[in-house]
């Protein structure tokens, strides 16, 4: 596969390339790339958003790209962890295109969001985890996308908020259900009755994001944080963190007894896997797994 440096933001790219000094790339348009890292960070892959002139406003265009890199990763199983972030300094994501949608016409919008709405649950769906680094705005349709990532991180100057009522439209993506999952209904409710929008520290308080970091010069330290995270997860077994997400994201939706078959299921599924095996075999002879996902 061929191999070019990390797409780099304009700013302190240096700073970024002393991480990532290498990826290879699967997926590449104007607007998003797709970008398998090396070295110590084999296993991760990075969906990088660059639209600077619409701060990654989600457009026709951007959504297609984004569902394609979103499926370009779905079935490989090279693939440990994902992580999606902007190439383009102080924004992760504005939020819906609006020039674009004030175009539209009425018929058009129902099917545009539909669409948005189905890439949120695609990407939610992915087997491996998926972290959100937010190193700027994330509105709307942004903060969307975060929700249906597993993991956020925010540098603490990050703007965080579903704001659709200012436009007197609600969330339509997926943020009037997985926030309230995530933060609890009433303080969700709060947040888009009133289109409040939090900083990371802010967003960390309520339990928005997992993890709020302090801003670097380089802009970037969500991501990098993201990658830290990324190569914790590398080393474990593929199969049993595909299975612990599934197990997870399946039982949160029902009742206990039920929940608890959906883990009896799901560690069925590891058992006759090699990599149950070799993870015994390397615990006795005092050595470190080598993890193949089978």
């Amino acid at each position: 596969m061929f191999l070019r440096p990390v797409l780099l933001a304009p700013v302190a790219g240096a700073a970024r390339a002393r991480l990532l000094p290498r990826a290879a790339s699967s997926v590449a348009t104007t607007e998003l790339s797709v970008d398998y890292l090396l070295g110590e960070s084999t296993g991760i892959v990075a969906i990088s958003m660059n639209r600077p002139a619409a701060k990654n406003a989600i457009s026709r265009n951007m959504l297609s790209a984004m569902a394609e890199a979103v499926e370009s990763v779905q079935f490989d199983r090279t693939v440990r962890a994902v992580i999606i972030r902007s190439l383009v300094p102080g924004a992760f994501c504005a939020g819906a295109d609006l020039k674009e949608r004030a175009r539209m016409k009425p018929h058009e919008v129902g099917p545009f969001v539909s669409r948005a709405r189905g890439l949120m649950s695609q990407l939610e769906a992915l087997p491996m985890p998926v972290i959100a680094a937010l190193d700027g705005v994330a509105l709307g349709g942004g903060l969307e996308m975060a929700l249906a990532c597993d993991l956020r991180v925010a540098a603490a100057p990050a703007k965080l908020g579903l704001v659709e009522t200012r436009l007197a439209i609600i969330p339509g993506a997926g943020g009037t259900q997985r926030l309230p999952r995530l933060v609890g209904a009433a303080r969700a409710k709060e947040l888009m009755f009133t289109a409040e929008v939090l900083d990371g520290e802010q967003a960390a308080a309520i339990g928005l994001v997992e993890h709020v970091v302090p801003q670097t010069e380089a802009g970037d330290a969500a991501y990098q944080r993201a990658v830290q995270l990324a190569r914790r997860i590398v080393p474990n077994g593929p199969v049993g963190v595909r299975m612990v997400k599934r197990a997870v994201n399946m039982g949160m939706q029902t009742d206990l007894a039920t929940a608890l078959a959906i883990e009896e299921a799901c560690y069925a599924q590891v058992i006759p896997t090699k990599d149950r095996v070799e993870g015994l075999t390397a615990f006795k002879e005092k050595r470190v797994p080598n993890y193949t996902g089978e």
